[in-house]
């Protein structure tokens, strides 16, 4: 089943449903999956060193990691604030009319899923420092990024 296509921008997720957001972040993320078959394919080994400049390629490698980074953090800040935004007005909404079990339900349901997205922040960051420290212990000898020293 082919993915919907969507009229996000390409550098945020899609923020209305929970599972929509979840499978954009994945498809975000992997640059961090294959961050170790990423390094093996463009590290030159000690053979191939003269032929390959390490410190380009560890360099480049990591300014793409740092613009991922930044990029699906924004995201995921845009989708809480978004989030926010809604409970807060389903509050609004339930405090006028308490007896309206609708506003009850969606408030809920809003609520779980910016709790949802808050976590997702919490997985980000294991997700940034996994993938850096595969990239410290592959090319650290090859090029030191100012930031990680």
């Amino acid at each position: 089943m082919a993915a919907p296509q969507s009229t996000e921008e390409p550098n945020t997720l899609p923020c209305g449903e929970f599972s929509q957001f979840k499978e954009a972040l994945l498809q975000m993320r992997a640059i961090d999956d294959k961050i170790i078959y990423k390094l093996n394919t463009s590290v030159p080994t000690i053979s191939f060193a003269d032929q390959v400049s390490a410190q380009e390629q560890c360099k480049s490698l990591y300014e793409q990691l740092e613009q991922t980074y930044k990029t699906r953090s924004e995201a995921i800040s845009h989708c809480i604030a978004e989030a926010t935004e809604r409970v807060k007005e389903l509050r609004g909404q339930r405090d006028t009319n308490p007896d309206d079990q609708s506003v009850s339900k969606e408030l809920r349901k809003s609520q779980t899923k910016l709790r949802l997205m808050q976590c997702e922040l919490v997985v980000e960051d294991v997700v940034k420092e996994r993938s850096l420290k595969v990239f410290r212990e592959r090319c650290w000898k090859a090029y030191k990024p100012p930031n990680l020293q």
